[in-house]
């Protein structure tokens, strides 16, 4: 886990604790680092705005103010049955299944076990057909995922239908989740054009400290037979919010 996602993960943390707080060295043994990286953690969240309070003595610790903290979540156990299936209908794809597995855990967290007994109870009884993707490598998706969300230029290995390697500069564009896998939309400069790639073909990926200077235009995809949907969609349908 690299710093940010650690800081961000240890606001949840501290927020799941309430009030009772956890030691430094609780959270040190949670993340997997020592105590002083924790703390220098911790430093940096009070520095960013984090309200942090901490409680000195053999029980004492760092714990959230209470006004950063949300009210409980009731779901229902439909509603969680409903997650369930709506995650286990993706392809697998390495770009966003630890975090789709995260948001899950975090729901099951927030309900009362009977509730849980009644959504696991119900899932039980439906069955998802999918097709099995190539999946990619863990931390070439992410160093894509961070690019393409961050507007950085990548240099990538990629392996051709044929077997044949070659380096590519390219300016990322969309994450493209598909039946068949995970794919990469983006400006090539080797071929000076747009160029979609496989993720499972890329063998390795690296930011540059370039910055993207090719076409401002962004291709969407398009598969014949198959409808694209923006997930910013279903926040509009949810929240209101013009999409």
């Amino acid at each position: 886990m690299n710093r940010t996602d650690r800081l961000y993960a240890l606001v949840e943390e501290l927020r799941a604790a309430g009030p009772r707080g956890l030691s430094a060295s609780r959270l040190a043994q949670r993340f997997e680092v020592s105590v002083r990286t924790i703390e220098r953690d911790l430093s940096a969240l009070g520095q960013a705005g984090v309200p942090l309070a901490t409680k000195q003595g053999r029980t004492g610790g760092y714990s959230l103010d209470p006004s950063m903290s949300l009210p409980p979540l009731n779901f229902t156990p439909r509603e969680a049955t409903a997650v369930a299936i709506a995650l286990s209908s993706g392809t697998g794809d390495a770009v966003f299944a630890r975090d789709a597995r995260s948001a899950l855990q975090k729901i099951a967290a927030a309900m009362p076990a009977r509730a849980l007994a009644e959504a696991y109870a119900a899932a039980a009884k439906v069955r998802v057909i999918v097709r099995p993707g190539a999946v990619p490598d863990a931390e070439v998706a992410e160093t894509i995922w961070r690019a393409v969300h961050g507007g950085h230029v990548l240099r990538i290995g990629y392996v051709d239908v044929a077997g044949v390697e070659s380096d590519r500069d390219v300016e990322p564009q969309h994450v493209v989740v598909a039946p068949g896998g995970s794919y990469l939309t983006a400006w090539c400069r080797l071929r000076e054009d747009d160029r979609i790639f496989r993720m499972d073909r890329i063998s390795r990926a690296e930011r540059l400290a370039d910055v993207p200077r090719g076409p401002h235009r962004v291709i969407e995809p398009e598969a014949v037979g198959h409808e694209v949907r923006t997930p910013e969609s279903a926040f509009g349908k949810v929240t209101g919010t013009p999409t």
